[in-house]
């Protein structure tokens, strides 16, 4: 199969997954099923993202042009996420477009949509057998891309340590406020602090503010975002983390749906906002750019508002390049 066969696979795909048929709609339903936390709006925004900003041949033509694919075909196992919808498929569409076979280890909080978009490419081009397969273990592979918390990244690079790998750890997102927000600012960092209820890597998790800073506005316009609170699993989040709270005396701040603690850790549970204070904004700017759990800065110093969960074909997370790994094995 050459470059120009996968591109149109994976073009079709991306057609397809933008279409309501029948077989696809009742996969994201049995996905909803099986996952609480993917609801129907989450996989409709993943899948779509991924229609938008990964399959589309002209996306895809420019961003491999930057590379000198491999002419040898490796074995690369993949250990996938799952804490959002087809959280692993950048992965999975690198070894794809380099030419190498992908083995996927799936997580069981996402075992659903994939399978079925593997089948639909097996489908219609019944070489992809070869090429893409599901397995429980890991064996003999060339290569390994594993994404998951910090302690079982440690598990991957004893386990994988004698081989070419990515392992991948716990990272979060944060935005950097000044003061000067707009209304519109704050609604779009709603999406960026609620979307997939906060559970990805790219999900802002906690606010840099000056000292001083009034947080009246900013509760007040992410209160558009509180029908959130009607998700069971979200409100118990909030319940139980208030409760802890109260217990153990923390001041914190809330809207009735979201609570805003001071924490200078960045990674906050599912309903609580960090925020942390600073004084030098280009001191913080250049901490935060160095620090290994930061994926990426929201706001007018870094990603737009609104945009952090919106990364394209070169986004690579924890700032490794998949592709260049992949094509120099």
């Amino acid at each position: 199969m050459n470059i120009d066969q996968r591109i149109r696979l994976l073009s079709r795909l991306g057609q397809y997954m933008a279409q309501k048929e029948d077989a696809w709609e009742t996969v994201k339903e049995r996905a909803v099923i099986q996952n609480a936390w993917f609801t129907p709006t989450f996989i409709e925004e993943a899948t779509n993202a991924i229609c938008t900003d990964f399959l589309q041949e002209s996306q895809l033509r420019k961003w491999i042009a930057a590379y000198p694919l491999p002419e040898i075909s490796r074995k690369v196992g993949i250990v996938m996420a799952g804490n959002i919808p087809l959280v692993g498929f950048h992965d999975l569409l690198c070894c794809f477009i380099c030419g190498h076979q992908s083995i996927l280890k799936l997580s069981t909080k996402d075992a659903v949509l994939l399978p079925h978009l593997i089948a639909k490419l097996t489908e219609w081009d019944p070489e992809i057998a070869g090429l893409i397969q599901v397995s429980e273990m890991l064996k003999g592979c060339d290569a390994y891309i594993a994404t998951g918390s910090n302690n079982t990244a440690r598990y991957f690079e004893q386990y994988f340590e004698k081989y070419p790998h990515i392992i991948r750890r716990n990272r979060t997102s944060v935005a950097v406020l000044d003061g000067t927000e707009t209304q519109e600012d704050f609604q779009l960092l709603g999406g960026d602090i609620f979307k997939y209820f906060g559970l990805g890597c790219r999900n802002v998790t906690q606010i840099c503010v000056p000292g001083g800073y009034d947080f009246t506005p900013l509760l007040q316009n992410l209160e558009s975002w509180k029908a959130y609170f009607d998700h069971n699993k979200y409100r118990n989040n909030f319940d139980y983390h208030l409760a802890l709270y109260l217990l153990n005396r923390v001041p914190y701040l809330d809207n009735g749906f979201l609570l805003l603690v001071e924490n200078e850790l960045p990674f906050s549970a599912v309903s609580v906002l960090h925020y942390r204070y600073y004084d030098d904004k280009d001191a913080l700017l250049k901490e935060l750019a160095a620090s290994k759990d930061i994926q990426a800065i929201i706001g007018k110093y870094g990603i737009p508002f609104g945009k952090s969960q919106e990364p394209a074909l070169g986004d690579y997370a924890d700032g490794v390049d998949t592709m260049a790994f992949l094509c120099q094995l």
